[in-house]
C-alpha cells in the first residue's frame, strides 16, 4: 500500500453512501501506520459497531469497500477466514457483508477474522523447522493479499457493469 490520507480513504469506498462517509471513522493508529508493510488496509470502525473497511490497491488506485459484520455469535467450535486461511475459534471469524453500489443491487459476502487483522495474521509463523523454506509464510501472504482483492473486485466488478449498463 502507499500513503492514504482521511480523504483518500473515503474517496476509495465505492459503496459507500453519503451516510456511510458521514459516520465512517478511520483506525485510532491511522497516522502511525506503516503503509510499506501493508498489503491492503482492513479495520472494524471504533465507533459504529459491526462496521468495517476493506481497501486494495487495483491497477494502482486504492478501491475500498465498507462491510457489515452479521449479528450474532457462530455455535461453530472453529471456523476458517476466506481471506487469511486460518483457522480460529468460532466466534472470532464473522460473516462480512458488502452490499453492491447501486439500487436494490444485493450484497457479497465472506467470512473474515473478527477483528479484521488477517494482514498480521498470516504474518505470524512458527519458528521454522530445520531445513523449512520461508516460502510458504510468503505464499500465505501473497494469497491473503489476492483473495482480499478478489472479493473486493467482486463488488467493483458490479459498480463498473451497473455505470455501463
Amino acid at each position: 500500500m502507499f500513503p492514504m490520507t482521511e480523504a483518500d480513504v473515503r474517496d476509495s469506498l465505492i459503496n459507500a453512501d453519503a451516510d456511510d462517509l458521514r459516520i465512517m471513522a478511520v483506525p485510532h493508529d491511522f497516522l502511525l501506520l506503516d503503509w510499506d508493510h501493508l498489503d491492503f488496509l482492513a479495520w472494524r470502525d471504533p465507533r459504529t459497531r459491526g462496521r468495517g473497511y476493506l481497501i486494495v490497491v487495483h491497477r494502482g488506485d486504492p478501491v475500498g469497500v465498507v462491510l457489515r459484520a452479521a449479528e450474532g455469535r457462530s455455535r461453530a467450535r472453529s471456523a476458517m477466514c476466506n481471506l487469511c486461511h486460518t483457522m480460529q475459534p468460532g466466534d472470532q471469524v464473522t460473516l462480512f457483508t458488502a452490499h453492491k453500489p447501486g439500487k436494490d443491487a444485493g450484497s457479497v459476502g465472506t467470512y473474515i477474522c473478527a477483528d479484521m487483522t488477517c494482514h498480521e495474521t498470516v504474518r505470524l509463523a512458527a519458528p521454522l523447522a530445520p531445513g523449512e523454506l520461508r516460502a510458504s509464510v510468503d505464499r500465505r501472504i501473497d494469497g491473503t493479499r489476492t483473495r482480499a482483492e478478489a472479493f473486493v473486485e467482486s463488488v467493483r466488478e458490479y459498480a463498473v457493469k451497473g455505470v455501463s449498463s
